[in-house]
């Protein structure tokens, strides 16, 4: 019994003692290759080295860091989303700031001409609709046409499950470019490796990429991000409710947008007199300046005290909430009209498929539901098997 316990107690630690390492962290192994080059780097306020914005870092330890680029909601992360965000120039290192999500989204052959190699460090959620592969891929494109190399400094998924209807293409949009589940399911090294394997870039050319891979990652552990990957992704519980409370944002109800607490808590004006709890958005500079039911109290749920790793264990997009709460709502064809409000948008785009959007109304369970995603989601996991770097 003694032996039993003695055994038990090594394992425990010796897995508690194991830690994720980032790819940027590994900088042995990738500032050789950096070495007398012409850098650019696509970054924002996740690419950190320890404590460290990674372009601090190395520009520290005098890497040639020639421009940064800057995806959806900015280089330093405080633009709120589907904002345009200008160029500027860092004041910690003198570095010309472009802006990949104003007038362009890819860099320009020019700004490409004048660097011998890309670097790619940005943590992802693991979410179709959430932009950064959107940002990765066109850069690949940028790099291919330019045949310049993609350095990709791989990063930990938080959501490394795979579940979801795949993208109907004619649903297509800057939500959903790629015929993909709601969870993918990789890194975004591995989700390189797919464009490049699907040919998935413009006239299917491919990019030279090399990815520093994540030390002692496996895609079902428990990942807690150390900096917060966007605005309105303000806690990790957020960023784990993320792929199924995101879907709200193709009905009337707020998922907290316009208050501190996003992405943890779900309501409406018209629950009044079905939930008790309640909340406000405002407008939030930086975070939701015109959020939906801006200054109106709503009525709805708190899942700020729901268990977010046993929702990450079930490796599951969590489809209850949207069918509950369709049922509960008062007024069934405002549900999910966009013509109510201009901050509604389209659950068609947001859940990959239209027949998501009839199914919840004609009352579909979710066994149902779950069964016409296949087999489309079964033959998405067959071919992710050819990307995938981690088990």
């Amino acid at each position: 019994m003694r032996l039993q316990l003695l055994i038990f107690l090594v394992l425990s630690f010796s897995a508690a003692a194991v830690a994720q390492v980032p790819g940027a962290d590994q900088t042995d192994v990738y500032l050789p290759l950096l070495k007398g080059k012409k850098v650019g780097m696509v970054v924002n306020q996740t690419s950190v080295i320890g404590e460290r914005l990674s372009v601090d870092s190395l520009h520290a330890l005098g890497v040639n860091i020639k421009m940064v680029f800057g995806p959806e909601h900015g280089f330093r992360g405080n633009a709120s989303n589907g904002a345009e965000v200008g160029d500027e120039k860092d004041p910690a290192t003198g570095i010309p700031i472009i802006s990949l999500y104003g007038q362009k989204r890819q860099p320009t052959p020019k700004e490409m001409a004048a660097l011998d190699v890309l670097i790619f460090d940005i943590a992802d959620v693991g979410c179709r609709f959430y932009t950064n592969i959107n940002t990765l891929a066109e850069v690949m494109d940028a790099c291919a046409k330019a045949n310049k190399e993609l350095i990709i400094f791989d990063r930990p998924n938080p959501n490394g499950f795979v579940d979801g209807p795949i993208l109907d293409m004619e649903n297509k949009s800057g939500i959903g470019k790629f015929p993909i589940p709601i969870t993918h399911g990789m890194t975004i090294g591995e989700f390189a490796q797919m464009v490049n394997g699907e040919g998935w870039l413009p006239n299917k050319t491919k990019c030279k990429i090399k990815v520093i891979k994540v030390k002692d990652y496996r895609h079902d552990m428990y990942y807690t991000m150390p900096v917060s990957p966007s605005p309105n992704l303000n806690t990790q519980q957020s960023v784990i409710l993320y792929p199924s409370l995101c879907l709200f944002e193709g009905t009337i109800v707020s998922q907290g947008r316009g208050t501190y607490m996003p992405f943890t808590v779900l309501g409406a004006p018209a629950l009044k007199g079905i939930f008790d709890f309640t909340f406000k958005p405002v407008s939030i500079p930086g975070k939701s300046e015109t959020p939906l039911h801006q200054n109106e109290t709503c009525y709805g749920i708190d899942l700020r005290q729901y268990d977010e790793k046993a929702l990450h264990a079930a490796g599951k997009v969590n489809i209850r909430w949207i069918m509950d709460m369709y049922k509960a709502y008062p007024y069934k064809d405002k549900f999910f009209d966009r013509s109510q409000s201009a901050q509604i948008g389209d659950i068609n785009k947001l859940a990959g498929v239209k027949a998501f959007k009839q199914q919840i109304i004609a009352g579909a369970s979710e066994e149902e539901i779950r069964k016409s995603w296949e087999p489309g989601l079964s033959r998405y996991k067959q071919m992710r098997k050819k990307y995938v770097l981690y088990p």
